[in-house]
């Protein structure tokens, strides 16, 4: 049987925030280390029927590299979905909602970028 490890090393501060998050696959023709900004993580726990998640994110990380990692995961979710479920429609629905709530994002960062009230 063959077997991949995924090492996950999160490098914290004094406060114990997330410094640096590095990932490395033993499946894969790159040696080092990958660094990454923010990972998530879930697990699917069959007996208890739950998810156990694991969800961090660099303190450097900014508020729309934020949002575009959340859209491309929720992306990324609705293909899984797809193929697992052959479920096309509620695959396109998790993506119509991805759309949206990037849209909102970008209306509000420019409502907020040009009018000095907003940002209040």
């Amino acid at each position: 049987m063959d077997q991949s490890t995924i090492t996950i090393d999160v490098h914290l501060d004094d406060n114990k925030v997330p410094d640096s998050i590095y990932w490395k696959a033993s499946d894969t023709t790159i040696e080092s280390s990958q660094i990454a900004k923010a990972m998530m993580l879930a697990f699917w726990d069959g007996a208890d029927k739950t998810v156990l998640r694991i969800d961090l994110w660099t303190k450097d990380m900014m508020v729309d590299e934020m949002t575009d990692f959340i859209y491309q995961v929720m992306i990324s979710m609705a293909d899984s979905y797809e193929r697992a479920t052959n479920q096309k429609e509620l695959g396109a629905d998790i993506k119509k909602f991805a759309q949206s709530f990037y849209h909102k994002f970008r209306d509000q960062q420019l409502k907020r970028n040009t009018n000095p009230e907003a940002k209040k």
